[in-house]
């Protein structure tokens, strides 16, 4: 029985960029005001072998907080503990604007940088990716606001989000800078990358995918519907296996993808932050793979 290649807990983020995880935390729901607490996750996920951590400009409205809320309380911690910066590549995301909601000009990029930076107290971020593409903005002005912030030492590498094939390449055909990653949603349930083109992209283009929602927005641990449920099935069948969560089960089936794409894992709860490292216990062969797939589709592969 031959199985898949084994994804390595460590990669680079980007040719010639830093070592990164394997599986990255992400901070949608990074909130509160307990910085002891929100040490205490940072930390959690460092000690589970996490060194990637997503963020984003937006990641606040949807807890009930303001805008710019998770990077300030990243700030916060950072702050409380300056020796947890050298350990941590940190990504984040703008181009969402309340209200707008799309904004890629560059004088806007230009200064939704400058904030997130400012709110985290950093001078510099490893990776800053379009959150959403503005369908307004020229391809061309957003590259030279990226450009710039490049040159000025205040990103390191560019990526986008939730961009379609094309989208990524109208703005690679502007931009100086390789376009270095892309953060579709992905997951045994949100399937769509694997053949609209994103993941094809990727592998052609050597970008790191980042997997968000990669549990399929709690779906996956509480399945309501047939096509769910005959997912779980098949992921639980792995994780049985290998004596692993669901959970871990569909974290590993997104790495076994050639891309090895990074899942970004959401949770906020210590105990389930430090069983992150069980994704890289599953293997998987073809068959077992398409059968979470077939699982997905909810019919044959041609």
């Amino acid at each position: 029985m031959t199985h898949l290649p084994e994804p390595a807990p460590s990669r680079p983020l980007h040719e010639g960029g830093p070592a990164v995880s394997s599986v990255a935390w992400g901070m949608w729901r990074f909130a509160g005001d307990d910085v002891a607490a929100a040490e205490a996750r940072v930390g959690a996920a460092l000690d589970a072998g996490v060194t990637l951590f997503d963020t984003a400009d937006i990641y606040g409205p949807d807890n009930g907080e303001p805008f710019g809320a998770a990077e300030a309380l990243l700030g916060r911690v950072l702050a409380r503990n300056p020796a947890l910066a050298a350990r941590m590549v940190i990504a984040t995301k703008g181009g969402i604007v309340m209200g707008v909601p799309y904004d890629s000009s560059a004088a806007y990029l230009a200064s939704a940088i400058d904030a997130s930076l400012r709110r985290m107290g950093l001078e510099h971020v490893a990776l800053w990716q379009i959150h959403r593409p503005d369908m307004l903005a020229h391809p061309a002005e957003t590259a030279r606001a990226l450009e710039a912030a490049h040159r000025a030492g205040k990103i390191g590498a560019i990526g986008v989000s939730n961009f379609t094939a094309s989208q990524v390449a109208a703005l690679a055909a502007h931009s100086p800078l390789p376009i270095v990653s892309c953060q579709p949603e992905f997951s045994p349930l949100a399937i769509a990358p694997l053949t609209d083109g994103v993941l094809d992209q990727a592998l052609a283009g050597s970008m790191t995918v980042l997997a968000w929602s990669p549990l399929g927005g709690g779906r996956l641990g509480d399945p309501r519907d047939d096509r769910a449920h005959a997912v779980a099935r098949a992921l639980d069948a792995k994780a049985a296996d290998y004596g692993v969560s669901r959970a871990a089960a569909a974290y590993s089936w997104i790495m076994a993808h050639p891309t090895r794409a990074i899942p970004i894992v959401g949770t906020q709860t210590p105990a389930r932050i430090a069983e992150i490292p069980d994704a890289y216990k599953p293997r998987w062969t073809r068959a077992d793979w398409y059968q979470v797939l077939v699982a997905s589709m909810g019919e044959p592969l041609p």
